[in-house]
């Protein structure tokens, strides 16, 4: 018998509460839109276009598989934020 399809959870810390996904795409497009809007800087919205642009399921998988989450962070407003991608098995 298939194992139920895991969800993935994305969230950023003090500026999204978490919402889940079905699927890693959307919930990687979703965290994007939201990051990509915030005023980070040039270098942080580089790093971040990089690792959720093109390529990006591909990097989070590996990251997922590997350590069970995805966790970065960047400072705004002089404090860092949490940015966290987890995923749930169904």
């Amino acid at each position: 018998m298939n194992s139920p399809s895991p969800s993935y959870t994305v969230e950023i810390e003090d500026v999204t509460a978490p919402a889940t996904f079905t699927r890693l795409p959307d919930a990687l497009a979703a965290l994007w839109e939201a990051l990509r809007v915030l005023p980070l800087g040039w270098t942080q919205y580089e790093a971040y276009r990089y690792f959720l642009g093109p390529g990006a399921v591909e990097r989070v998988t590996e990251s997922l598989e590997r350590d069970g989450e995805l966790r970065l962070s960047f400072a705004m407003g002089g404090r860092s934020h949490l940015v966290s991608v987890g995923v749930l098995e169904g």
